[in-house]
């Protein structure tokens, strides 16, 4: 499981990252509903490279603040590469100031579709370049067996918060190597 121990290194190294290559970020996260930019705010200065955020973890939000065509979303599905990017653009566009974006949109379960319970599509932009994304498997732990057994509730939010820090781990991840090897996708 991803905790604060994995993901702070990630946060400061992409806070590195943003500073040295001289790049302001922006986020767009649905399923993992502003989780992203709030890790990565706990790195101290990050305000000098962090815009903020969007989360828009329904639909609606998703077609009134980022723009998002219902037909696009009917076409290719809420938790697509397609969708992934127009959030990206959309972060990207509606803040001035940053240079680049990153977006993530997924099914956390447990309740998805089975072909899409687990998966994640990041979008990532960037000014003067085009939209690229990156399909996400997010993984869970086992819970200890010499543990006392989950409820179901208690399992659905344990399958959630696990896959929710996945994201974020591997979103972290993705952002760093895009900015180690810039204008790549």
């Amino acid at each position: 499981m991803s905790t604060p121990e994995t993901l702070d290194p990630l946060a400061f190294r992409a806070f590195e990252l943003l500073r040295k290559t001289n790049q302001v970020l922006v986020t767009a996260e649905s399923c993992t509903a502003g989780l992203i930019a709030a890790t990565l705010a706990r790195v101290p200065g990050m305000s000098t490279v962090l815009a903020g955020g969007f989360v828009v973890y329904q639909i609606e939000s998703k077609v009134a603040w980022m723009n998002i065509s219902p037909a696009v979303i009917e076409q290719h599905g809420v938790v697509s590469s397609e969708v992934a990017q127009l959030m990206a653009d959309a972060a990207l566009r509606n803040t001035i100031h940053a240079t680049i974006a990153i977006s993530i949109t997924g099914h956390l379960g447990p309740d998805a579709p089975v072909d899409l319970d687990g998966i994640a599509w990041l979008g990532f932009a960037q000014r003067n370049y085009p939209c690229c994304s990156h399909k996400l498997h997010l993984q869970t732990t086992i819970p200890d067996p010499t543990s006392k057994p989950f409820t179901d509730s208690e399992q659905r939010l344990f399958i959630r918060h696990e896959r929710q820090q996945d994201a974020v781990r591997q979103s972290l991840s993705f952002l760093c190597k895009k900015l180690e090897s810039f204008h790549e996708c």
